[in-house]
């Protein structure tokens, strides 16, 4: 039994809400070609394999947070056209596994992080300045992306294939 499975309460609760989310997005292009992964079928650069990296790269950047802070946060630089999109050498196969491990260790790092430890936010135009968020903030914050997101890779498949993750 992992650490993860052992959680209650508030950490359970969060986990599990993240946990779901990530099913919806999974779920969404299952069955996928890599060809129609990339398939743009709105104006904007969004294609589900983009959707499934940027979502993992979120996630993976946020928790590089929570445990470090802004600098741990922007260690690396970001391509912020290229993270929606899938480039040459991208497979579908693979952005899924590296979601996946992504996800893993989140998990576990939500079964040893103090939830109410915080770190101040990077100076970014969309953050107010000083402000600081929680460990706690941050896990409602994926949960809010990957939620949105999993919304956009409805829209994107069903312009595919007319399939649904719900309904």
């Amino acid at each position: 039994m992992t650490s993860t499975e052992q959680l209650t309460g508030e950490r359970a609760d969060l986990l599990q809400t993240l946990r779901r989310h990530r099913w919806f997005l999974l779920h969404t292009v299952d069955g996928l070609t890599d060809e129609q992964a990339a398939t743009r079928t709105t104006v904007s650069e969004l294609c589900l394999g983009g959707l499934i990296k940027h979502v993992a790269g979120v996630e993976e950047r946020w928790m590089r947070f929570a445990v470090g802070g802004a600098e741990a946060m922007q260690r690396e630089e970001i391509d912020w056209a290229g993270q929606f999109r899938m480039v040459q050498g991208d497979t579908l196969a693979g952005l899924v596994e590296r979601f996946r491990q992504v996800a893993d260790q989140t998990d576990e790092l939500v079964a040893t992080l103090d939830l109410d430890a915080a770190h101040p936010l990077p100076q970014a135009p969309w953050f107010e300045p000083g402000a600081s968020w929680t460990v706690r903030r941050v896990l409602l914050h994926l949960i809010a992306e990957t939620s949105q997101h999993a919304g956009h890779a409805d829209i994107l498949r069903e312009a595919i294939d007319g399939a649904k993750t719900m309904g």
